[in-house]
C-alpha cells in the first residue's frame, strides 16, 4: 500500500477548513482513513488528538481510526474508573481496535524496587497484578508495563537479577491464566533504574521463560541509553512484545529528530510484527495544526 506525502498545501489550508467547524482532516488528499490504515498498528493515547476531536478520549479513538490509527496505549488506565475503563474498551471492540499497554502499579521505583527481593515490595508487585487482571477484563486490554524499579545499591548486580526474575514469576502465575503479558520496559530516565537495555531485558524474558514476561521496547529510551537500534531489535526480536515510540531528542513524532523512523518502521515490518506500536510522545507543535503535523509525520514515516 503507497501513501503520499501530505501536500505542503494540504497544511496551509488547514487552517480555515477547521475554522469553519470541521473537525475531521478527510477532506485532505493522500490523508488516510477508516478503509486505508496505516502499514503498522500505530497506538494513540488520550490527549493527542484533543484539539482536532475534544477532550473526551473515546471521541479521540475514533478520530485516530477515522485517520488510518488501528490501536491505542493508556498508560493511567489503571487510575480510571471502572466505567470509564468499560467504556474504552466496548468502543476499541466496535472498531476493532487494539489495546496496547497500560502501566501496572507496583508502587513506584525507588521505594518498591523488585531488585531489593523484600517481601513486603514483591506483595505490592502482586497486588498491582491482580489488579491488571481486572482492569483486562474491562478494557479488553492485555498487555501491561513493568518496571522493576531502581537499583539496591547494597547487593550484588547478579542477586538483584535474580530478585526480579523470582518477583516476575510469582507474579506470571497471576497474569499468565489470563492471557495478559507484562512487558519489561528499559528506561532512560535516571542512571539509577536497575533495567536499562534490551539485552539485560532479554536475559531475564529468557530466565522468566513465559509468553506472559515479555519485552517493551521503547524506542526512544534505547536510542538514548545505546543506540543501534536495528541491531538490538534483531538480537532481541523474539522477546519483545511491544514497541514504543519517540524521537530524540524531545521525544516528539518521528521526523522531528535523529532517528530515521521510516527506516525503523520498515525494518519492523519487514520482521512481520503484528503487535501495536505505542505513540509515547508529545506533539512537536501545539494546537491543531501541531496534530495534523503529527498525521503528516506518520504519513512519511510509513511510506514504503
Amino acid at each position: 500500500m503507497q501513501r503520499k506525502h501530505f501536500l505542503q498545501s494540504s497544511l496551509l489550508s488547514g487552517a480555515s477548513l477547521l475554522a469553519s467547524g470541521i473537525a475531521k482532516a478527510t477532506n485532505y488528499k493522500n490523508i488516510p482513513n477508516a478503509d486505508q490504515p496505516f502499514h503498522l498498528r500505530y497506538g494513540i493515547h488520550d490527549g493527542m488528538f484533543e484539539n482536532l476531536a475534544g477532550n473526551d478520549f473515546v471521541e479521540q479513538i475514533k478520530f485516530g481510526y477515522d485517520h488510518g490509527f488501528r490501536a491505542i496505549e493508556d498508560n493511567g488506565m489503571m487510575e480510571r474508573p471502572p466505567q470509564e475503563q468499560q467504556k474504552i474498551g466496548e468502543a476499541l471492540a466496535k472498531l476493532g481496535m487494539g489495546m496496547g499497554v497500560f502501566v501496572l502499579d507496583k508502587g513506584g521505583n525507588g521505594e518498591n524496587t523488585l531488585a531489593a527481593g523484600k517481601p513486603e515490595y514483591v506483595e505490592i508487585f502482586l497486588k498491582g497484578c491482580r489488579g491488571a487482571v481486572e482492569t483486562s477484563k474491562r478494557c479488553g486490554g492485555k498487555l501491561t508495563t513493568v518496571v522493576p524499579g531502581d537499583f539496591e545499591r547494597h547487593l550484588p548486580e547478579g542477586i538483584q537479577t535474580a530478585n526480579i526474575i523470582l518477583a516476575l514469576r510469582k507474579g506470571i502465575e497471576i497474569l499468565e491464566p489470563h492471557g495478559i503479558i507484562m512487558v519489561l520496559e528499559p528506561l532512560s530516565d535516571t542512571p539509577d533504574l536497575f533495567l536499562r537495555t534490551a539485552d539485560q531485558a532479554y536475559a531475564i524474558c529468557k530466565a522468566v521463560n513465559s509468553p506472559s514476561c515479555k519485552i517493551l521496547f521503547d524506542m526512544y529510551h534505547i536510542q538514548r541509553n545505546t543506540g543501534n537500534l536495528i541491531k538490538n531489535i534483531d538480537l532481541t526480536y523474539d522477546e519483545i512484545g511491544y514497541f514504543q515510540i519517540g524521537n530524540n531528542p524531545g521525544r516528539n513524532e518521528p521526523g522531528t529528530g535523529e532517528m530515521d523512523y521510516k527506516n525503523i518502521f520498515k525494518h519492523i515490518y519487514d520482521r512481520g510484527f503484528k503487535g501495536i506500536l505505542g505513540m509515547e510522545h508529545g506533539n512537536a507543535k501545539p494546537g491543531k495544526e501541531g496534530e495534523l503535523a503529527l498525521i503528516k509525520a506518520y504519513l512519511e514515516a510509513d511510506d514504503f
